[in-house]
């Protein structure tokens, strides 16, 4: 969940650092830090909160250095505060570590060290690898944190400076994500790639395990045997672009309003002018009769809504995992199952651990990922990269809508390669797919019209979404991303179990939001508003086939697409709403409290 960085080289580390460290902060903001290394002393600047402060410090007090390492935490040991911020050091201030991820033994760990007369600081787990480190250390910095590492359990990504070995940064990567950034300038370490894109399109993509020598010009990677290990660069497919805000007041609003563009380049890639559809890097079994769906969060609801495509169109069962449960609900797989994991970031740890048990007990893992290299990408059998772009705001937009895409795409495929659905029905839904991008330029001109909803329901305490069917599992997003936005408690419920407890919850004024987009069940959702309004609530209602629309109190009009494809148009005005809501309650829109972007802590 945190951000590191790291560079060594011709340039002033300093400005890199924070530089790079801007570009990690969605990962973490509950503090920064930095360690570098000036006239061979080793220097360390920590902040509570947003990096503005770390950066405030560091503007009052500049430090010359050529090499450094850097880190933005989300706190899982220990409460946000300066003194648990990393870098972390040894006793004698030799050694800084910075780390990403759990070690799982600290306990025992601290409890060894402190018998070996170590003297412990901090609430962190991270602290017993810069004294492990010491304790190992006999002239080779190398040797000692390989050692270190042998004794660590859990997962981690780490970055090493030491005023002992002045002239390298060490790394290594185990379940968590780290990259090596290679320029004529210097090289680097990152959690991702999209830190340092502004200085370089090259990099070694680390696999677990290996470890890595960092100088100005070289960089050296082994195992723990001191193998050397040889790899080929790899070019990053996005470029800086992806990663500014390019006018737009945060990147969240930037995101949103790329969707059409994202989308049409990933429907362009697999469905083409004669509607012919290819799907490159996948190949499903004919073996398959059943697919289990892992996925956490906003990748969760795109995989229900996978589930409906995958069985309406291409008849095969699927079942819908949290990722958090999924390994310990003993699921039954076998030869004739499939596993589809989903993860934007492609390191979700829950959803990793899952991938990882499934591919034990013998089964093909198909993942949809947005992030080439990652650890998801590298490990499953088959990969559909979104080509979404970079997503830098926290909480998920064209990412969202991506994944929906991955679903659809998978569904036609299926049902053509098991020809279950008529070739008119699936050419239909051909067409309709390649006009999404300008049905969704459409839907985002109700912006306007979204941001007067925000000014009515801002101040509220509770809100309430409810649906049927697809429009139940758009309700459960549109209700996450204002929970993530706004801290507003909001929940969502299928319309058909409001009279089975949750209309205790609704008294005068207030707030429910019924979404309506198949005119098949509009008349059962009308009764259920009409249930909320005799109790006193205020409704809204966003639709796109509803006759009777004076049920409710406010209304939104969506365009209108085929029921099945709704759900890439009827989130988007809550992505909206989400938004404006933050933005009127004066909330960091990018970087909601408690939360980070890509989750690789279980």
């Amino acid at each position: 969940m945190c951000g590191i960085i790291g560079y060594i080289g011709k340039n002033e580390a300093t400005a890199l650092l924070i530089s790079g460290l801007e570009n990690l902060e969605y990962r973490g903001y509950d503090s920064a830090g930095i360690a570098v290394i000036s006239d061979s002393q080793l220097i360390i600047k920590k902040a509570k909160g947003k990096l503005k402060n770390l950066r405030n410090r560091i503007d009052q007090s500049p430090i010359k250095s050529k090499i450094g390492i850097g880190h933005t935490r989300w706190a899982t040991h220990g409460a946000p505060s300066v003194i648990n911020s990393h870098p972390h050091t040894n006793q004698d201030g030799t050694i800084a570590v910075v780390h990403n991820g759990i070690i799982e033994n600290h306990e025992e760990l601290k409890t060894f060290l402190k018998e070996k007369g170590y003297i412990f600081k901090t609430e962190t787990d991270t602290e017993v690898i810069p004294n492990l480190i010491d304790m190992y250390y006999s002239g080779d910095l190398m040797e000692a944190f390989k050692k270190a590492c042998s004794k660590l359990e859990g997962s981690y990504a780490i970055g090493v400076i030491s005023s002992l070995e002045p002239d390298k940064i060490l790394a290594v990567k185990k379940d968590s994500p780290l990259v090596i950034g290679i320029s004529s300038d210097g090289n680097y370490i990152s959690s991702d790639m999209n830190a340092i894109l502004s200085k370089t399109e090259d990099f070694y993509i680390l696999n677990d395990n290996e470890f890595v020598a960092l100088s100005e010009k070289k960089v050296i990677i082994t195992d723990y045997s001191n193998n050397l290990i040889n790899k080929d660069i790899f070019k990053a497919n996005y470029s800086i672009q992806g990663t500014q805000k390019n006018g737009f007041e945060d990147f969240m609003l930037k995101e949103i309003f790329e969707q059409p563009d994202a989308l049409k380049d990933t429907i362009q890639k697999c469905i083409n002018s004669n509607l012919d559809i290819t799907l490159e890097s996948i190949n499903f079994s004919d073996k398959i009769k059943k697919i289990f769906i892992v996925a956490c969060g906003t990748a969760y609801h795109a995989g229900l809504v996978g589930k409906k495509a995958i069985e309406t169109l291409a008849k095969i069962p699927c079942e819908v995992c949290l990722a958090s449960e999924f390994r310990y609900g003993d699921p039954l797989l076998n030869e004739q199952t499939a596993v589809l994991v989903v993860s934007q970031s492609g390191e979700t740890a829950d959803t990793l651990a899952a991938l990882r048990m499934s591919k034990k007990l013998g089964n093909t893992v198909y993942a949809i990922t947005n992030v080439v290299g990652s650890s998801i990408s590298q490990e499953a059998d088959f990969v559909f990269y979104t080509d979404a772009g970079p997503e830098m705001s926290v909480a998920s937009t064209k990412a969202y809508t991506a994944q929906l895409i991955a679903f659809y795409l998978f569904a036609i495929n299926l049902a053509e390669q098991n020809n279950i659905t008529t070739k008119i029905e699936i050419n239909a839904l051909k067409k309709e797919l390649l006009n999404v991008p300008e049905l969704i330029k459409k839907t985002l001109k109700l912006n306007k019209r979204i941001e007067e909803i925000a000014r009515l329901i801002y101040d509220k305490k509770d809100i309430y979404f409810l649906g049927r069917g697809l429009d139940y599992i758009t309700s459960l997003e549109a209700s996450l991303k204002l929970k993530e936005l706004s801290y507003i408690h909001s929940d969502a419920y299928a319309s058909g179990e409001l009279k089975h407890g949750p209309i205790a919850l609704i008294e005068e004024g207030t707030v429910v939001i019924s979404i309506c987009t198949n005119h098949e069940i509009n008349s059962k959702l009308i009764s259920n508003v009409e249930e909320v309004s005799a109790r006193g609530a205020h409704t809204i209602g966003f639709t796109s086939c509803l006759s009777n629309t004076d049920v409710f109190d406010t209304l939104v009009e969506l365009p209108k697409a085929s029921p099945l494809l709704a759900p890439l148009f009827s989130i988007i005005p809550f992505q909206l709403l989400a938004y404006h809501v933050c933005k009127l309650k004066g909330f960091d829109v990018d970087k909601p409290r408690n939360l980070a972007k890509s989750v690789t802590v279980e």
